[in-house]
């Protein structure tokens, strides 16, 4: 069945009146540290990544998805955006695409990272037909690199400083590179904080335009509580209208943005972020688990 992938609501603006996407909260674990980032907290009327009412077993992928439809939202895609990375622990992610893909190939299928354990994990993507992939990418810079993580784990080591800034920018510029020569859509998600990185968006967006990044993303900081940027004031609504004006100079430029959460659901336009999603998902996790295959086991004394 051909996938019409241009329905994507996320990289085509005037879809996400029509198509609903339902994000996939499986990938628990994560490989960096943001300074801005804590997953801790969970309230419904949050609307920022990292956060999700309850986990999602893989294996119920598919009933949380047959839930939804059976609801009559006009569902179109399927993602996986948290609450970690996608590929920090990518069976998970992995299993919960492919199952999604045997039972409804018309849905489009996309993933959202950080892109530091991206690149090994392409060719599968290609094959199960992911069609968007987001990286964020907050900076090129390493000395920037070091204020914005505290730390990054690659391969069993865990970096610090603008040692580990390097290894995630070197693994997120080989990422995209793979991911457009396997035909890949490519969004840049880039999280502005002010006095770190705000003036330095332009680069970032010139640079990944340059390895062929398709679309560009700003989102502004959404300070949480308990992180080294909670002080960090918010950055005002003009300063982020200059920014995109700068930056589509150079790339094309994502201004529907509603900073989804991890199990976010439905059209983009109406903001449905703060829907309490732990009752479908617990439905789904005891659906999946019933209809798991259980080995048989005999006790004796």
């Amino acid at each position: 069945m051909n996938i019409d992938t241009s329905r994507h609501p996320c990289f085509n603006d005037e879809m996400r009146h029509f198509v609903a996407r339902v994000h996939l909260p499986v990938a628990s674990q994560c490989n960096i540290q943001c300074n801005y980032c804590s997953r801790k907290f969970d309230c419904v009327n949050e609307s920022r990544p990292g956060v999700t009412s309850a986990l999602l077993e893989p294996n119920a992928a598919a009933a949380y998805i047959e839930k939804y439809l059976a609801s009559n939202m006009p569902l179109g895609v399927a993602g996986i955006a948290g609450p970690g990375d996608p590929f920090a622990d990518p069976e998970p992610t992995l299993r919960s695409l492919r199952l999604v893909r045997e039972k409804y190939p018309q849905i489009i299928l996309c993933a959202a990272t950080n892109g530091l354990a991206l690149a090994p994990h392409v060719p599968v993507l290609q094959e199960l037909g992911v069609s968007h992939v987001t990286v964020t990418v907050n900076t090129v810079n390493p000395a920037i690199g070091a204020k914005i993580y505290s730390w990054v784990r690659f391969k069993k080591k865990v970096y610090r400083g603008e040692e580990g800034a390097s290894v995630l920018l070197e693994n997120q510029r080989a990422g995209i590179r793979e991911l457009k020569k396997a035909g890949i859509t490519v969004k840049i998600n880039s999280v502005v904080l002010p006095g770190i990185n705000d003036d330095h968006m332009e680069t970032v967006a010139r640079r990944m335009q340059e390895i062929g990044a398709d679309i560009f993303n700003c989102l502004p900081l959404y300070a949480n509580a308990d992180t080294p940027f909670a002080q960090l004031p918010q950055i005002p609504p003009q300063r982020i209208k200059k920014i995109k004006q700068t930056i589509e100079k150079f790339i094309p430029v994502m201004n529907h943005c509603a900073r989804c959460r991890a199990d976010a659901a439905g059209l983009i336009s109406e903001n449905p972020n703060n829907q309490n999603t732990n009752a479908l998902i617990l439905a789904a996790n005891v659906k999946a688990m019933h209809n798991h295959e259980k080995p048989g086991i005999a006790a004796v004394s």
